[in-house]
């Protein structure tokens, strides 16, 4: 039985807390949280044992699992990783790129698991083209959300962005040429809406609008390689698959030839199937799967500093147009 202490028990700390109840071989020690009103609320809801000093809980649990905003991120990993527990940890690892070496640093020297929670590696529309093969050459992805004070004390680039950009540098095999960014602070003093261009060595190009001052909500990716389309909807949870059929095996919704210069082609229109099941609850798992067999974290510690580099060289970008406001 592996023994959790969670750290943050607001709106997304408490969706963990119900995930919590529900994963085998795992059971709750107790939480920490600063705000009384959260935790009278979640020790009469759960029952769970409230902790006032975070060193007191670590020491008592084997893994932790942090929810906290991202400028506290940094003093509760380091205190679990120094006390030798597993992390698990929300998206950004940390607050500055100093923050994040330090962890990565830590993390190798005490060999423990962090998992970064970069949740939508784990969504089911994602998920659904795990076996497919990747090679996209053009990236088009935009993540829309309305205005919503939770999650401002960072900008748009690390509460949205950061999504997308962890899973482009998981599926482009290349690393990164030259970023091109602009963006404007609307509503708080970081940027609220941004355009980011990304262009990768291997040729591969990924434009990125994120915006948090929007009316409706948009989370799609769509990626075009070689004799293929692919549109991923991480809101709707809808996958489809456009491309040139190479056997007659390939499983399609429907198909239709077209002639080219070299010759017939068919052309195959697949939707995968979609399992319903939640993200939150598969990172979950997975974080405690990695402990107990002893293997790697799907998405690491290297992973979450990877696309914390990139959010902040894109921070670095918008800085120098001049054009923040």
């Amino acid at each position: 039985m592996i023994k959790i202490g969670v750290f943050g028990v607001g709106y997304l700390g408490k969706i963990h807390l119900n995930n919590w109840q529900e994963i085998e071989n795992t059971t709750i020690v107790g939480f920490y949280d600063p705000s009384d009103e959260a935790a009278e609320e979640v020790m009469s809801k759960y029952g769970l044992k409230r902790f006032i000093n975070p060193e007191e809980l670590v020491t008592q649990v084997d893994a932790v699992d942090i929810i906290a905003p991202t400028n506290h991120h940094f003093y509760l990993c380091e205190l679990a990783i120094r006390h030798g527990k597993h992390v698990f940890v929300e998206k950004p690892l940390a607050n500055t790129i100093e923050e994040g070496r330090k962890l990565m640093q830590m993390t190798k020297e005490a060999n423990v698991k962090v998992q970064v929670g970069h949740v939508e590696r784990f969504n089911p529309a994602f998920l659904a083209i795990k076996n497919e093969e990747l090679n996209p050459m053009f990236i088009e992805v935009h993540r829309l959300a309305q205005f919503n004070p939770r999650g401002t004390e960072v900008s748009v680039i690390l509460d949205l962005m950061i999504h997308d950009i962890d899973i482009i540098l998981s599926i482009v095999k290349s690393s990164v040429k030259n970023i091109f960014a602009s963006g404007v602070a609307v509503m708080t003093e970081t940027p609220d809406i941004a355009n980011v261009r990304i262009e990768f060595h291997n040729g591969c190009v990924a434009n990125l609008t994120s915006s948090r001052i929007s009316m409706k909500k948009m989370r799609k990716m769509r990626l075009f390689q070689k004799d293929a389309y692919i549109g991923i909807d991480f809101l709707d949870k809808k996958t489809e698959i456009i491309k040139v059929q190479h056997n007659s095996d390939q499983k399609a919704v429907f198909s239709f030839d077209f002639d080219t210069p070299n010759g017939k082609k068919t052309i195959a229109i697949a939707n995968p199937e979609i399992k319903q099941v939640s993200a939150i609850r598969l990172e979950l798992e997975a974080f405690i799967n990695a402990i107990v067999n002893n293997k790697p974290t799907v998405v690491n510690e290297i992973d979450g500093y990877l696309a914390m580099e990139v959010a902040h060289q894109v921070l670095e970008k918008i800085s120098s147009t001049n054009i923040l406001v």
